[in-house]
């Protein structure tokens, strides 16, 4: 009997240390899985596929950035991420104006433009770009945006532009609507603008600046601010001390650091461009302005069959481009239903019993507005907040709904924001308990337009820490990330909150909450595809879709 236990003994010991072993062996492939799937390829600016196994990605030395104390796999991560954004415009040296990129002499072509087409097909357009003497150009590094729409089905889809280094351009659509399909396509910047727009990423990414108030009893001062400050006088420290997010203020002369009230944009700097340079940035010359074709500039489509656009619809995985589209003024998302939320009852029902907090920039304050107004059950309490800047609430008491908006901390470019309101989205989102009647919806992206990409990639990456967290406690929270968009461009907007700057804040948006659990509104292409200008805030009919997409991840359609 003691034999026979003495093996039992024996064997359980062993199968234990298999076990152990197994799941040592099985965490050790997930991590390289995981380190795999980070590395393996990224897409770069023109759509092409990039290794992100790219030896020496030179980083901005703004603050000491190239310095952060990161683990491997979050340097692994930062490196692909800024070789997929890599922008490929040749150093040619001094470009005169007559030979950078002219959109009114450039063209298009639809290759294949006879042919009718199927519902789910794809459409290929050739772009040439020519310069201001009719000549083709022999490099790449244009700014486009494309889109096909049909204005009189209020129907509009992007395009993914792919740029060939040697003034050609190819163009691809997915036709997801039967009808008259029209193609457009607009040169945004020319290379020769984005050259000068990446070297004031790299040299100034302080003319953006802000200031705050210093103020005890009658004594007062003002004093500039920023991520970084340079030269030798005193500062204030105020970087946080959970995220480590650094923010520095030049001292005052009779004041503490203690003593300051708020925080407030300081203005932009002039004078950041040359003569010659300035000629990139020409409203109506060289800026959003529409490529003409050569020949017909639209193509036919006819419906697919039934079993047909079934199986077009199961065929749409997770890497599905474009996204969306529009249909009589609604956005169709191709990988789930999206509910039209039309009666302000719907949206109460949605929200009964529920604590929703928006945490970001005013493009999120858009949805607070957007709700209090449609909503009439939703009552906005009075904080006594400034104007515009928050932070709001808005109660429901007979549904239990609460709806809570602040802005996210600096960089951030409002009027005036007492400094105990500011507030990081990561600290806020740790103080969230969670659960199956929490909503959170965060955007944060137009405010780091003017910085170098590693300042917002360690935003992010303290923003996605602070989610994986939330949603590991409580797993049923919804949480949504609102996307960057495009917006209406001048010479002086241009170099400040170019599209070209946004869309690279984007791209990296996306890929660092890529796998997260968290949900998506796509607010870049739901901007893009629309009839309506580009504006930094979108009109009502853009908002009403944005909502409609959220409040269904909210409340999804049962299946």
């Amino acid at each position: 009997m003691w034999i026979n236990f003495f093996r039992l003994r024996l064997f359980c010991c062993l199968l234990a240390v298999l076990m152990v072993l197994v799941l040592v062996i099985n965490v050790t492939q997930v991590e390289y899985l995981d380190h795999e799937t980070v590395s393996a390829m990224f897409i770069d600016s023109s759509g092409q596929f990039v290794s992100s196994q790219v030896s020496g990605i030179s980083r901005n030395p703004y603050c000491g950035y190239e310095h952060q104390t990161l683990s491997s796999w979050e340097r692994m991560e930062e490196d692909s991420l800024l070789a997929a954004l890599q922008w490929q415009v040749p150093d040619m040296g001094p470009v005169p104006f007559l030979k950078s990129t002219d959109p009114s002499s450039s063209y298009f072509v639809i290759l294949n433009s006879a042919a009718f087409f199927k519902v789910g097909s794809q459409l290929e357009v050739l772009v040439h770009v020519q310069d201001f003497q009719r000549r083709p150009k022999k490099y790449g590094g244009d700014y486009l945006q494309a889109r096909i729409h049909s204005p009189k089905l209020q129907a509009g889809a992007v395009g993914r532009v792919v740029d060939y280094q040697n003034g050609s351009y190819k163009v691809f659509f997915t036709l997801l609507w039967p009808g008259k399909v029209k193609v457009s396509v607009s040169l945004v910047h020319p290379s020769e603008g984005i050259r000068v727009l990446q070297h004031l990423q790299e040299e100034k990414p302080d003319r953006v600046y802000f200031k705050s108030l210093f103020r005890s009893g009658r004594i007062s001062e003002t004093t500039e601010c920023n991520v970084c400050l340079p030269g030798s006088l005193p500062l204030c420290n105020f970087t946080d001390l959970y995220t480590g997010e650094p923010w520095f203020c030049f001292k005052p002369k009779k004041l503490p650091c203690s003593s300051r009230i708020n925080h407030f944009k300081g203005g932009y700097l002039k004078g950041l461009v040359t003569a010659a340079e300035n000629a990139f940035f020409q409203s109506g010359v060289n800026i959003k302005v529409p490529i003409n074709s050569s020949g017909p500039d639209w193509v036919t489509v006819i419906p697919r069959r039934t079993k047909e656009t079934n199986n077009l619809e199961l065929s749409q995985g997770s890497g599905t481009f474009p996204s969306g589209y529009y249909y009589k003024d609604q956005w169709m998302p191709r990988k789930f239903k999206m509910r039209q939320f039309n009666d302000p009852d719907n949206i109460t029902e949605c929200l009964q019993r529920k604590v929703v907090y928006l945490f970001g920039d005013s493009t999120i304050r858009q949805w607070f507005e957007y709700l209090t107004t449609f909503v009439p059950d939703l009552v906005e309490f009075n904080l006594g907040s400034p104007k515009n800047v928050g932070p709001f609430l808005a109660v429901d008491q007979k549904h239990s709904i609460l709806l809570r908006y602040r802005c996210h901390g600096p960089p951030i470019r409002f009027t005036t924001v007492f400094s105990n309101e500011l507030r990081y989205v990561a600290n806020e989102l740790n103080g969230i308990v969670g659960g199956k009647n929490t909503v959170v919806a965060i955007a944060v992206w137009s405010h780091f337009s003017t910085f170098p990409l590693e300042v917002y990639i360690r935003r992010l990456r303290n923003i996605r820490r602070a989610v994986v967290q939330l949603l590991d406690r409580s797993p049923k929270t919804v949480v949504v990330i609102r996307t960057a968009n495009a917006q209406e461009l001048g010479p002086e907007v241009s170099l400040f909150n170019s599209d070209w700057y946004n869309f690279q804040l984007d791209t990296i948006l996306r890929k660092m909450f890529s796998g997260v659990g968290v949900y998506l509104v796509d607010a870049w292409e739901m901007t893009l595809a629309h009839y309506l200008p580009h504006k930094l805030h979108p009109d009502e009919v853009i908002v009403k879709n944005q909502l409609d997409m959220f409040l269904s991840f909210v409340c999804p359609l049962e299946t």
